[in-house]
């Protein structure tokens, strides 16, 4: 089966809260990576993000489509020598930060606010960090600097006005988050918000999808008090008291709970909601 973006998005999801080593309360960037992905051995100890990114290419079938490099500078520099390099945001891209790009790197799915998965970073942002992370930027943020667009099978989607007509692109107008992986792009035509329509809509009386970034600590809503309400009706609740409109564990746990009855597992049942189990729940509007 032909790798997609949804499998290097899958794969990296799943690294989320990955820490690297730690000698006597200093992080040393001893990871896992490195050893993994042949030619990058040697950057064992080094800055990981753009190692990262190569691991879970590799990791996901995608190996071909991105650079094999400890550098960020020598990311920008493969994509742009494929014509494969955009100012713009791409569902599955891997975005360049800092002048040139050369100082941080992780991959991106989502549009009008990024929100991406980064290796050696930590919760202030970080390009030296401890871990993998889910972070959410403005996508004009100054720090961006691109971003590669990798060559997937299935074609990409991405936001430049100027890859309109390009075979296999599908270029979109409006805020796009991780749902537009749903339906991957068959034509240069289509936009991922009429594409969607059948995998992930919900009907009139439901609560749509608020994107993944959503369930974070800290949010406070009363989205998560219906949805907690009913993941207790589907039998799903890991809630001691409750549920409340502040994003906890017991909500996370419950999620889980309905991931599994759907039948999902692995990066696809973290206890994050994606769109189609929360479609399937039914959250009810307020």
């Amino acid at each position: 089966m032909t790798a997609t973006a949804a499998d290097l998005i899958r794969a990296a999801r799943g690294e989320i809260g990955y820490q690297e080593g730690n000698d006597d309360g200093d992080w040393n960037n001893i990871q896992k990576y490195s050893p993994a992905v042949p030619d990058l051995e040697w950057s064992q100890g080094e800055a990981w993000c753009a190692t990262f990114v190569a691991w879970c290419a590799q990791e996901s079938g995608n190996d071909g489509l991105f650079p094999v490099s400890a550098s960020c500078a020598e990311g920008v520099s493969w994509f742009s020598e494929r014509d494969r390099f955009s100012e713009y945001p791409v569902i599955g891209g891997q975005v360049f930060f800092g002048p040139g790009g050369g100082s941080h790197t992780g991959i991106a799915y989502t549009a009008d606010t990024i929100t991406t998965i980064e290796g050696n970073t930590n919760d202030d942002g970080s390009a030296e960090g401890d871990g993998v992370y889910l972070k959410t930027r403005d996508r004009r943020s100054s720090r961006i600097h691109g971003y590669g667009v990798p060559e997937f099978a299935e074609g990409v989607v991405l936001a430049d006005p100027e890859w309109k007509g390009r075979p296999g692109a599908v270029v979109f107008t409006e805020e796009a988050s991780e749902s537009d992986l749903s339906a991957g792009p068959s034509t240069g035509t289509a936009t991922p918000s009429t594409a969607l329509d059948d995998t992930v809509g919900t009907g009139t009386d439901d609560e749509p999808f608020p994107g993944a970034e959503f369930f974070h600590e800290g949010q406070d809503s009363p989205v998560i008090t219906r949805m907690g309400e009913r993941l207790v009706a589907e039998g799903c609740s890991a809630y001691a008291e409750g549920p409340g409109p502040r994003w906890s564990d017991a909500d996370r746990e419950s999620f889980r709970n309905w991931q599994h009855k759907l039948g999902d597992s692995g990066a696809d049942a973290d206890g994050i909601p994606g769109p189609k189990q929360w479609s399937a729940l039914r959250v009810p509007r307020g």
